[in-house]
């Protein structure tokens, strides 16, 4: 990562207006901040914003702050999301700026990154001026927004990228769709080192994985490829769609000293081309997603279309993978890559779905309760992986660390939950955790000392 890393609390949202963030006391918290080497019970004071104090356990008092009794309940680092879908412009009805960044808050997130795959696409100086402002009058937490990689995500052209980041621009990205072009990917590399912008990366051999017609999603594969895509006579999307075009792109990041970031890693050999590209020392990141971590292609027999998505879910061994990259650190965060759909959308045949799913709002809670109560992946390691995406992009991870920005997460690990069973914040519907029973749920968010978030039963007392 080259240059300053700037915090996260200075993208836009509406609560960076000026107002005061209020004091707080949290008490008697079990913390673990991995990065700053945190892990203890104490009490968390946060003073105009910031971390002022981590106390011993029942001595902090509020003053005129607000004091929250928390034995029993950790408190960890904020978590940030590099990939979502906020749809806006031209979807609506199925998100926006205030219902993304409201599920977002809900989740425990202190920021996330919007794509650019939009109706229009995002590719313009206007367009993303005008997403800054929805976020600063709109977001509930710090929003930034990429711009496409490619004129009209066709392929063809480069974006003015120097005056899309100049908008405001935090990354490029046509996720969604491959950059197949070669010679165009490697003109890209160069201008990155012009405008010190990442590109995220939808890794996708469409000659592979739509052979039937690249520019036509329907007349290509619809879920993995392999033994239960035959049981069911559905056209299938190998693995090596994705691992052929992580290798490319690391070699042509690597004979531009470039950097890249790799989304939504599906596969075991996506998995072993990133190891090796950064064995060799070339300047790659990338994220996994809590549906192909804790989810198998045998999900789809069912036909239920809230388990298609792209990347598709793969294999038990492709899940394994993943799980042993996030606990390697060679899959460097999570990411939700949150994707709304409406119910016409979705309410279809499988094959006529479209693909992804939401994840704002059930991230940690799935990654906790399929990965960390039996013992599969440390809490520690998620709880890191869970901010690891901010770096990528040039923000300051999350931390409890004295003098940082207030943002954390009051969590109760033992909270039995179902997701959907009160209603969404997200507009739309399409978990593929809905009614999945959970254990530990996010009670409070904070972001740079400002209350975001409260779950309901516990902001009434009750939890």
């Amino acid at each position: 990562m080259s240059g300053v890393l700037r915090p996260i609390s200075s993208l836009d949202w509406r609560a960076s207006g000026g107002e005061p963030a209020g004091d707080l006391v949290i008490r008697r918290a079990a913390v673990l901040d991995p990065r700053a080497r945190l892990e203890g019970t104490y009490d968390v004071v946060v003073r105009g914003g910031k971390i002022a104090e981590l106390a011993e356990p029942g001595s902090a008092e509020p003053g005129d702050g607000e004091l929250i009794e928390a034995e029993g309940r950790a408190v960890f680092p904020a978590f940030f999301d590099p990939h979502v879908h906020l749809r806006t412009p031209g979807d609506e009805d199925e998100e926006e700026v205030e219902t993304g960044t409201r599920a977002a808050a809900s989740g425990g997130f202190c920021g996330v990154l919007a794509m650019a795959n939009t109706s229009p696409p995002v590719d313009s100086a206007a367009d993303v001026r005008s997403l800054c402002e929805q976020a600063s009058e709109q977001a509930f937490v710090p929003t930034g927004f990429l711009a496409c990689v490619t004129r009209g995500m066709a392929g063809e052209e480069l974006t003015e990228m120097a005056e899309l980041r100049d908008a405001g621009a935090v990354g490029f990205s046509d996720d969604g769709l491959p950059i197949s072009n070669a010679r165009l990917m490697r003109r890209a590399l160069q201008y990155q080192h012009l405008v010190g912008a990442q590109l995220a990366l939808h890794e996708e051999d469409h000659d592979l994985s739509r052979p039937a017609g690249a520019h036509q999603p329907h007349l290509g594969g619809v879920m993995h490829e392999g033994v239960v895509s035959a049981a069911l006579g559905l056209a299938g999307i190998p693995s090596v769609a994705e691992s052929t075009m992580i290798a490319r792109d690391a070699a042509l990041a690597a004979y531009e000293d470039a950097r890249v970031h790799v989304q939504h890693l599906s596969a075991r050999e996506s998995v072993e081309a990133v190891a090796v590209a950064k064995e060799a020392g070339v300047r790659l990141t990338c994220e996994a997603t809590p549906h192909h971590l804790t989810l198998t292609d045998e999900k789809v027999r069912s036909l239920d279309s809230r388990f298609k998505m792209n990347p598709p879910l793969r294999g038990a061994d492709d899940r394994q993978a993943l799980i042993e990259g996030i606990r390697s650190g060679v899959i460097d965060c999570v990411a939700t890559d949150h994707a709304p759909h409406s119910l016409v959308e979705k309410e279809v045949p499988f094959e006529q779905a479209a693909m992804g799913v939401t994840g704002l709002e059930t991230a940690f809670a799935a990654l906790h309760t399929e990965l960390v109560v039996p013992g599969v992946l440390e809490l520690a390691v998620l709880v890191e992986r869970m901010g690891g995406g901010a770096e990528p992009f040039g923000f300051e991870p999350p931390s409890l660390a004295i003098g940082s920005d207030a943002s954390l997460v009051l969590f109760d690990p033992d909270a039995q939950w179902e997701p959907g069973a009160e209603g969404w914040e997200s507009r739309s519907s399409n978990s593929c955790f809905a009614g999945v029973p959970m254990r530990g749920r996010v009670l409070m968010t904070v972001v740079a000392g400002r209350v975001v978030y409260r779950q309901r039963s516990f902001a009434m007392g009750v939890a």
